[in-house]
C-alpha cells in the first residue's frame, strides 16, 4: 500500500527526514510516533503528496508521486487518501452533512449522491442526529467523527490520521479510538501520527518509532485495543 525508498526531506539546513525506508501493508495499522521535531508530520505530508522529498521515492496504492503533477497529487488525494487532522479543520459556515459531502462533489460526484454517500457514514459513526449542526455547536467528538466521516467520503485506500486524538478530552479520544479500531478491523489501511502510547497500542498493529528523522525501532503489537488476538 506505502512504500518509502531512503526519503530525505531537507528544508534549507534542517533534514527533517534521513533516509527513510519504510512499507505498509493493504489492511494494517501502523503509528509512528518520536518526540516533537523528529519528523512525524514530515512523513506523513511525503506520504499525502503534501510536500515532495529532496531525496528518494514514495509510492502509494501502486502510484509513484514523484511522478504526479502538483494537479495529479490533489486527483489522487481525493480519490485515494483520506486524511484526519488534530484541530478537524471543518468548514464553520457549512453544516456538518455539507462538510462531509463537500469531499465527494469536489471529485465530480452530484450532489444527491454525495449527501446519501453522507448520511451513511453519519449513520454508521452514530452522529445522524447531528447532521444540520454547525460544527461550532458539536462537541470535540463530534466534531472528529465528522472529520472520519469526511476522510472516508471517497472510499480511501489510505487513512491518515494526524494527532487524532489530541484535541480532546477522555471521553471523545476514546470514541475516536474505538472507531478507528473498528475501522482497520474491517480492513481499512491505517497509519496514525501519534505522542499517545495507549492509543499506538490500542489501535495499531505495528508501531515505529521516528528519531532525528530516522526510524530507530519497529515493534509489532499481538492485541488490539480490546485484548483480542490481531488478524495477521
Amino acid at each position: 500500500m506505502v512504500r518509502l525508498d531512503g526519503v530525505r526531506k531537507e528544508y534549507g539546513d534542517t533534514t527533517a527526514l534521513d533516509g527513510v525506508t519504510l512499507e505498509i501493508r493493504a489492511g494494517e495499522a501502523v503509528a509512528v510516533m518520536g518526540p516533537s521535531g523528529c519528523g512525524k508530520s514530515t512523513l506523513l505530508n511525503m506520504i499525502a503528496g503534501l510536500d515532495r522529498p529532496t531525496a528518494g521515492g514514495v509510492t502509494v496504492h501502486d502510484e509513484d508521486l514523484g511522478r504526479l503533477t502538483e494537479t495529479g497529487l490533489a486527483l489522487f488525494r481525493r480519490k485515494r487518501i483520506g486524511m484526519v487532522f488534530q484541530f478537524f479543520n471543518l468548514l464553520d459556515d457549512l453544516p456538518a452533512l455539507e462538510n462531509v459531502a463537500l469531499a465527494a462533489q469536489l471529485t465530480g460526484v452530484s450532489a444527491r449522491q454525495a449527501r446519501r454517500r453522507a448520511l451513511e457514514l453519519f449513520d454508521e459513526l452514530g452522529i445522524a442526529d447531528r447532521r444540520n449542526a454547525y460544527p461550532a455547536v458539536l462537541s470535540g467528538g463530534e466534531r472528529q467523527r465528522v472529520a472520519v466521516a469526511r476522510a472516508l467520503m471517497n472510499r480511501p485506500a489510505l487513512l491518515l490520521a494526524d494527532e487524532p486524538t489530541g484535541a480532546l478530552d477522555s471521553h471523545a479520544g476514546e470514541q475516536v479510538m474505538d472507531l478507528l479500531l473498528d475501522l482497520n478491523q474491517i480492513g481499512q489501511t491505517l497509519l496514525l501520527v501519534t505522542h499517545d502510547e495507549r492509543m499506538a497500542e490500542r489501535c495499531a498493529s505495528r508501531v515505529v518509532s521516528l528519531a532525528d528523522g530516522r526510524v530507530v525501532g519497529e515493534r509489532s503489537l499481538s492485541l488490539d485495543g480490546r485484548g483480542l488476538e490481531r488478524t495477521p
